[in-house]
């Protein structure tokens, strides 16, 4: 924050560009510009800021006018700058969807309290896809203008049907062969099914592992139970020998926060510590399937997770000044917003939302959902976010759906009640499907919204660490 002397007489050069302000604590106000760009001001000074008083040799002024919040006549090309970093932030528009996810089966053999989805015994092989469906669901793939294309296989447990893993892998190699698209692939798998020849494979095309770990064993075997026991065993010994295969960096792992969880960060995040991981997402849980239908530990308060987090964020903080480099991911998304000039092009936090150009899934039965999230309020009845079918909607009727439009149009935080004179907003983004399954309504009401909270909460917090912790800050930064 920046202290001076405002005492100045107006400045009739001295014009001020669009920007919202927020309160960060009882003291301070975040301003932001449509960019990005933020600064903390003392009310004193953003009363300056707004009067035009500020002196133009004071570091406020000089900081403001770095940003585009302000121009005189010394920065007549200041606005044709923040046009340049508006359309730079939007350009990832274009590009359309990059983010292809297969639900390859709904078989699985964990029966974890807080899945998503409607899980199915491994036998029932009616609820894997099809070859047929996987090919017509890699061709609206390649119709993507996206230049990078990443498929993700995901579940039930999508190493039950490794098979058409297999197959969809080689099948999109060829495919690539004369456009030369940036292509990847991820597993998102709780490793209990891998074998050594699944592994050859993923090595051979350069295939990522996504993995759950909830935290130590006790924890883990609670949430995650299997048949035979000792789930958290299973995924240890899966861990090491992925990582033996395929290298420590193509091997990552992801937690959810139920309320068991709330009380043992520490132990959760020394337990990724333990097995050598350098990132850690404190998810928090998501309000779709067997989460709200049975005892998955959803009714905790997004204020318990706050809180939760805040722990667990000065935690790693503290493991990083003690020399062990640990990341934190969901801070990391949020400093590339804070930052970077593209931001990030996590599909949660977009303006309009990700749906279908952030993402698109293909359900096991061949039905074409919006998002993860989406398929996942299907499974509970609600198909507001089913955008078609592989095998009668092509790509441009997929995207140019009225399911699809009307969504989109809806979710532009621009124009959203409460959001739009938001300081957070060019930070956060829509989601319209939590908003759905919490509210009834994919817009929601914000002043209820516990996504909205959060996403303040943690701004707020990361934010003040930013601007009065010089240690933390160095680490955050370098998070980038």
């Amino acid at each position: 924050m920046f202290q001076e002397c405002t005492a100045f007489m107006p400045d009739p050069d001295y014009r001020l560009s669009p920007f919202r302000f927020s309160p960060l604590d009882d003291r301070r106000y975040v301003v932001t510009n449509d960019v990005g760009e933020h600064v903390v001001l003392s009310r004193e000074h953003l009363v300056a800021f707004v009067q035009r008083t500020l002196p133009p040799d004071s570091p406020t002024y000089k900081a403001l006018k770095s940003r585009h919040f302000m121009f005189d006549r010394r920065s007549r090309v200041a606005l044709d700058l923040l046009a340049l970093k508006y359309r730079t932030r939007a350009e990832q528009l274009a590009s359309f969807t990059g983010l292809h996810i297969f639900v390859v089966t709904l078989r699985c053999d964990h029966s974890c309290q807080y899945c998503q989805v409607s899980r199915q015994v491994e036998n029932r092989t009616r609820f894997d896809m099809t070859r047929e469906h996987a090919d017509r669901a890699l061709d609206l793939v390649f119709q993507s203008p996206s230049p990078a294309l990443k498929i993700e296989f995901q579940g039930g447990e999508p190493l039950l049907n490794f098979g058409l893993i297999r197959h969809v892998v080689e099948r999109a190699l060829t495919l690539n062969q004369p456009l030369g698209r940036d292509l990847q692939f991820v597993i998102a798998t709780n490793l209990s099914q891998v074998s050594e020849e699944m592994l050859a494979f993923c090595k051979q095309h350069g295939i990522f592992l996504s993995t759950s770990l909830d935290g130590p064993e006790t924890l883990h075997n609670a949430q995650r139970p299997v048949r035979g026991g000792n789930s958290h065993q299973r995924t240890v010994e899966g861990i090491r020998q992925a990582r033996e295969a395929l290298g420590s960096e193509a091997v990552s792992a992801l937690m959810t926060t139920t309320r068991t969880s709330l009380d043992r960060v520490e132990e959760i995040i020394d337990e990724y510590v333990r097995l050598g991981f350098h990132s850690i997402f404190l998810r928090n849980l998501s309000p779709y399937g067997f989460a709200v239908r049975g005892k998955g530990g959803q009714d905790y308060d997004v204020d318990r997770w706050i809180a939760f987090y805040q722990r667990g964020l000065a935690h790693i903080l503290e493991l990083n000044a003690k020399g062990y480099a640990l990341r934190e991911e969901f801070t990391t998304l949020l400093l590339q917003k804070l930052f970077l000039p593209r931001g990030s092009n996590y599909v949660d936090l977009q303006s309009p939302a990700g749906l279908g150009i952030g993402a698109l899934v293909y359900n096991y039965d061949g039905a074409v959902y919006a998002s993860d999230e989406g398929r996942m309020l299907a499974e509970m009845g609600d198909l507001s976010f089913r955008l078609g079918h592989v095998a009668s909607d092509g790509h441009a009727a997929l995207l140019t759906s009225e399911t699809l439009l009307a969504h989109l149009s809806d979710t532009m935080p621009e124009g959203v009640p409460m959001c739009s004179d938001c300081a957070f907003l060019p930070l956060c983004g829509a989601d319209p499907v939590f908003h759905r399954a919490t509210q009834g309504d994919a817009v929601g009401h914000k002043a209820f919204s516990a996504f909205c909270k959060k996403q303040m909460a943690v701004l707020r917090h990361l934010i003040t660490l930013l601007e009065d912790d010089p240690p933390a800050r160095e680490t955050l930064l370098g998070w980038l």
